[in-house]
C-alpha cells in the first residue's frame, strides 16, 4: 500500500527570500516540491531556479560516491574509492601538513552555495574542528561585508527595517537591487504599496526586468552611488525637509556631515554620476516631500572600491528625513542583523590554542600563489566554486594547480572547482539533511526537516565533519554534537528577539517569525551604536584611515576613461542561475542562452559589432566569449554580462577572469562591478 507525506523545509540558497517549502515524498520518493504556502513571505511560490530543485538533486552528473584523482589536476579524473580510504588519507596528509608547517597551512574555504546555520556556509559546527586543528580562520567576505560594515558604522546594526512593510511605503528606492530576479517575493508586497499610490524608482546602471516594472529608471554610473545618496540628501535640506527633531535627538556629527552635503549640489552630483541634473533635482525633491521612503539595497550596491562608503551613505538617508519613524519607512539590505543566533557555542573559538590568522575567500589567488609563513598546504572547500564565482580566475586556477597543495572539496556536482581537488566527497542536499534557515529579506526562523534519505554515499557537512573529527583521533565533545543538538545551542540565545522560539516548536510549525513587534520600527527611538545614535562620523572609520564623515569614495577602474579598455563592466545576477548553483542544469542553461555581453546601440556601432556576434571580452588579466546583445538596456560605455556559468561548459573561462583581486574600502570586499574590459570579434 502506498504512502504520501508532505515534509516542511526551507530553500538553502543564496537569496534573501529564504523560502519555505514543501516535499511530498510517495513510497519514500521525493515527487513534489512547492513554496509553502502558509509562510507569510514565502505564500505558495518559489523561483524559477528552484523550481527544478528535484529534477536537479536527480541529475545524472550528481556526485554520489567519494573519489580520487587520478589525472592532472584540472583534468577532471577521479576513481571511485570508500568513505574509509577518503577519510584516512584525508587524516594522513592533514597530520602531516600540521606537523611540519602549523595548522595555520590548513584553509577551510567555504561559501554561500548553502546558508543555512547547521549544514551552510562551510557549516557553523565545522569552525570547531578547524579551532581544535588550529587552522586558519577563514573570512567569508565575498558577499556583502562591505556594505554590512559601512552601515554598521553609521547605525551599528545593518537589519534595517522589516521588508514586508514595503507595503506601506509611499516612496520606494529599489537601490542596485533586481528584485524580479534575486529575490521576487519582495515584488508582492511593493504591489501592495503601488496599489496604494507609491511612487517606485530603479536605480541601476541596468534597465533590468525590474526596472522595466517601476515608475522611473535611474541608471547612474557603476560605483557612483553614494554620491547620488549625498547629492538627494544635500536637495532634502535645500527644500528645509530634513527632520531637524530626529536628527537632533537621535544622530551624532551633524554639522560636519551638513557641510559634506553642501558639497554636492545637484550640478556636480550629475556630473559625477552621469545622470541630467533635472532628473537628479526631480528625486531628491519627491523624496523631500514623500514620507513614508523605503530604500531597499542589495549587495550588488557595494562591489565596487567604494562599497562600504556607498551602503553607510544610503543608511544616512532615513536619518536626514526621519523616515525610521514610519512603518514603511528606512532602509533595507539584509535582516540578518536581527537573527541574534548563538553561533559562537557552536563555532567554539575557545579551542583555539593561540591566535590564528585570518584569510579573506576573495583573496585566494594571492593565498595560493604569494602566501608564506606558513604557505598554505591543504584546501577544504565547502559549498562553494571559486573557480568559477571568484575574482582573478587565471591565477586562481594557477594556485589550485600547485602539486603541493592538497584539495579537498566536498561538492553536489562536478564543478570547474572539483576538478582540481585531491579528494572529493559527495555532499548532501537540502530536501536530505536536517537544516535552520533564515532569509535576509524577511524576520523568519524556518526549520528543514530531511525528506528523503541521501542517494548512494552522500552525507550532510556536519556528518563528514563528525566522521573527519573521528578519524584523527579527537576527543573534544563539541565535534560530535548532533544535528539537533547544534539547532539547540543556536537557539540558546536569552535575546527576545527568540523568546519562545525552540527545536521543538520548529519541527511542528515549520518556520517561526522572530518575537520581535509589530509593526516593527527598529530605529524609531534610537541605535544600537556605543551612543545610540546614528553617527554622520564615525570614529570606526577614522580608525581605518578613512575619512570619518560619511562620503563618496570613487571606483578603482569603472570611471577611468583613460584606461586602455574603453567599456566599464558590471557581471549582474542572472535570471536562471545562483551565483553557479544550476549553472550545470541543461534546461536553465538553454534558458540562460550561453554566456552574453549586453553592448549599448552607440558602442556596438562604434566598434562594427552586429547582434549576436561571438566576440572577446577581455582585459590584461584574462577574458572570455559571448554573444553581444545590441541593447539599450546599458548605457553607452557600460556594458554588462550576467554571472553564473561554468567555465568548462562554456569555452572555459567566464567574466572573472577579467575581475581583479582587489579590495573595497571596508572588509576586503570584491570589486565584481568595479572592472573595465575590450571586446574584439572573434
Amino acid at each position: 500500500m502506498s504512502s504520501e507525506l508532505n515534509v516542511i523545509g526551507a530553500c538553502p540558497l543564496d537569496c534573501p527570500d529564504g523560502c519555505s517549502w514543501t516535499v511530498t515524498v510517495k513510497d519514500g520518493v521525493a515527487t513534489r516540491l512547492r513554496g509553502n504556502p502558509d509562510h507569510p513571505y514565502t505564500r505558495g511560490a518559489l523561483c524559477v531556479k528552484v523550481n527544478r530543485w528535484l529534477e536537479h538533486a536527480a541529475a545524472e552528473d550528481r556526485i554520489l560516491y567519494p573519489m580520487r584523482r587520478v589525472g592532472a589536476k584540472g583534468e577532471g579524473r577521479f576513481e571511485r574509492i570508500t568513505w574509509d580510504e577518503a577519510l584516512d588519507e584525508i587524516a594522513v596528509r592533514l597530520r602531516a601538513i600540521i606537523d611540519e608547517h602549523g595548522g595555520e597551512a590548513i584553509w577551510p574555504y567555504f561559501g554561500t552555495g548553502t546558508l543555512g546555520f547547521i549544514q551552510g556556509e562551510g557549516s557553523y559546527a565545522g569552525r570547531a574542528l578547524w579551532n581544535v586543528l588550529g587552522a586558519s580562520h577563514h573570512d567569508l567576505n565575498i558577499c556583502s561585508a562591505a556594505g554590512n560594515t559601512g552601515i554598521r558604522q553609521a547605525m551599528g546594526n545593518p537589519g534595517g527595517l522589516d521588508p514586508q512593510d514595503l507595503a506601506h511605503s509611499r516612496l520606494i528606492l529599489l537601490w542596485g537591487t533586481n528584485t524580479l530576479t534575486s529575490g521576487h517575493h519582495l515584488w508582492k508586497f511593493i504591489q501592495d504599496a503601488d496599489r496604494a499610490g507609491a511612487h517606485i524608482v530603479a536605480i541601476d546602471p541596468i534597465r533590468t526586468r525590474t526596472a522595466d516594472r517601476a515608475h522611473e529608471h535611474l541608471a547612474p554610473l557603476p560605483g557612483t552611488d553614494a554620491a547620488l545618496a549625498l547629492g538627494l540628501m544635500h536637495i532634502v535640506v535645500r527644500q528645509g525637509a530634513h527632520d531637524r527633531e530626529f536628527i537632533e535627538n537621535h544622530t551624532e556629527g551633524w554639522d560636519r556631515f551638513a557641510e559634506r552635503l553642501a558639497e554636492f549640489t545637484p550640478a556636480r552630483t550629475a556630473a559625477i554620476t552621469g545622470l541630467p541634473e533635472e532628473r537628479v533635482v526631480a528625486l531628491g525633491e519627491r523624496l523631500a516631500e514623500t514620507r513614508p521612503t523605503a530604500i531597499r539595497a542589495t549587495m550588488g550596491v557595494q562591489r565596487h572600491a567604494g562599497g562600504g562608503a556607498a551602503m553607510r551613505a544610503l543608511a544616512c538617508i532615513p536619518a536626514v528625513t526621519g523616515d525610521w519613524r514610519h512603518r514603511g519607512g528606512g532602509l533595507s539590505y539584509s535582516t540578518s542583523g536581527h537573527f541574534p543566533l548563538n553561533t559562537g557555542a557552536v563555532m567554539r573559538d575557545d579551542l583555539l590554542e593561540r591566535p590564528v590568522r585570518t584569510l579573506a575567500m576573495t583573496r585566494l589567488a594571492e593565498g595560493l600563489l604569494d602566501l608564506s609563513d606558513p604557505p598554505v598546504k591543504a584546501l577544504i572547500v565547502t559549498a562553494a566554486n571559486p573557480v568559477a564565482s571568484t575574482s582573478d580566475q587565471n591565477r586562481i586556477r594557477a594556485g589550485l594547480s600547485r602539486e603541493d597543495l592538497f584539495t579537498v572539496v566536498m561538492e553536489q556536482f562536478p564543478t570547474d572547482t572539483v576538478d582540481y581537488a585531491d579528494i572529493v566527497l559527495p555532499a548532501t542536499m537540502q530536501h536530505e539533511h536536517t537544516d535552520l534557515n533564515n532569509g535576509y529579506g524577511h524576520l523568519y526562523l524556518n526549520w528543514n526537516e530531511p525528506a528523503v534519505p541521501p542517494p548512494g554515499e552522500c552525507l550532510s557537512t556536519t556528518e563528514t565533519f563528525r566522521r573527519l573529527a573521528r578519524r584523527l583521533g579527537l576527543t573534544e565533545p563539541a565535534l560530535y554534537r548532533t544535528d539537533e543538538e547544534i539547532a539547540e545551542l543556536l537557539l540558546s540565545s536569552r535575546h527576545r528577539a527568540l523568546e519562545g522560539i525552540t527545536v521543538e516548536r520548529l519541527r511542528k510549525e515549520g518556520f517561526v517569525r522572530l518575537s520581535l513587534p509589530e509593526p516593527f520600527l527598529p530605529y524609531a527611538e534610537g541605535f544600537p551604536t556605543d551612543t545610540g545614535r546614528l553617527k554622520f562620523v564615525s570614529e570606526d572609520a577614522a580608525a581605518r584611515g578613512l575619512d570619518p564623515v560619511v562620503g563618496y569614495t570613487p571606483p578603482a577602474e569603472a570611471l577611468d576613461t583613460a584606461s586602455p579598455y574603453p567599456f566599464a563592466m558590471i557581471t549582474p545576477a542572472s535570471h536562471t542561475f545562483l551565483n553557479t548553483v544550476f549553472g550545470n542544469n541543461p534546461e536553465l542553461r538553454r534558458r540562460a542562452k550561453g554566456p552574453r555581453v549586453m553592448v549599448h546601440p552607440d558602442d556596438a556601432a562604434a566598434k562594427g559589432l552586429a547582434d549576436g556576434q561571438r566576440v572577446r571580452v577581455f582585459n590584461a588579466r584574462g577574458g572570455f566569449e559571448a554573444e553581444v546583445e545590441i541593447t539599450d538596456r546599458v548605457r553607452p560605455g557600460v556594458v554588462a554580462s550576467p554571472k553564473g556559468h561554468w567555465p568548462k561548459l562554456t569555452g572555459g573561462a567566464n567574466v572573472n577572469a577579467t575581475v581583479d583581486e582587489r579590495d573595497a574600502d571596508l572588509a576586503r570586499g570584491p570589486l565584481y562591478h568595479d572592472n573595465r574590459v575590450d571586446l574584439a570579434a572573434i
